[in-house]
């Protein structure tokens, strides 16, 4: 595909819809196609890097949830010069870490930092591939917050907009590039 054809319609029309995944009645929304394509996968990245930067929004550094936050934080953390921290399961960090609960529509959950990853004050941007429900991206900021950092924003490529996720996110500035 030519470069001057990469569009953010483009963009979406190679996110694939797999119905009744992970489990009957969800349909997963798949962004596999997007990321191997590099010409793609580059204009994502890049206009979230715009956005932040014509937002002016600050950045010390950037935070993201596994797996798929950590495609999308670590090229953007390159593109724009900082570091990024994985926030994961728990029991898949090899150092100390602090973790919260968050509930899930039936149970609870855990995410989990190791204890260094960001110090008080710091600007901390949450990124990830897909806003749903909000559950996890809340309680990363929570957790980030929790050690004194301020989530100056978080951004997304894809939000799932009949799931109100942005609601849940309502004390920081939520930017996504796909509407669904």
């Amino acid at each position: 595909m030519a470069t001057q054809n990469i569009t953010l319609q483009s963009c979406a029309r190679l996110i694939r819809d797999i119905p009744d995944f992970p489990k009957k009645g969800i349909t997963f929304k798949d962004i596999s196609p997007l990321l191997q394509s590099g010409p793609h996968f580059r204009l994502v990245v890049d206009e979230l890097a715009n956005t932040i930067e014509e937002k002016s929004i600050p950045v010390d550094i950037l935070a993201g949830p596994e797996a798929r936050g950590f495609i999308f934080g670590a090229a953007l953390a390159y593109r724009l010069g900082v570091g990024f921290v994985p926030i994961r399961k728990p029991g898949k960090l090899p150092y100390r870490t602090r973790e919260v609960e968050y509930d899930l529509e039936y149970g609870t959950d855990k995410v989990e930092m190791h204890v260094d990853a960001v110090t008080e004050g710091q600007n901390v941007l949450i990124v990830d591939d897909l806003l749903a429900t909000g559950g996890t991206t809340a309680a990363c900021a929570k957790l980030l917050s929790n050690v004194g950092a301020r989530v100056s924003a978080c951004v997304f490529l894809v939000e799932l907009d009949f799931l109100e996720g942005r609601a849940r996110l309502i004390d920081y500035p939520t930017h996504s590039l796909l509407h669904f």
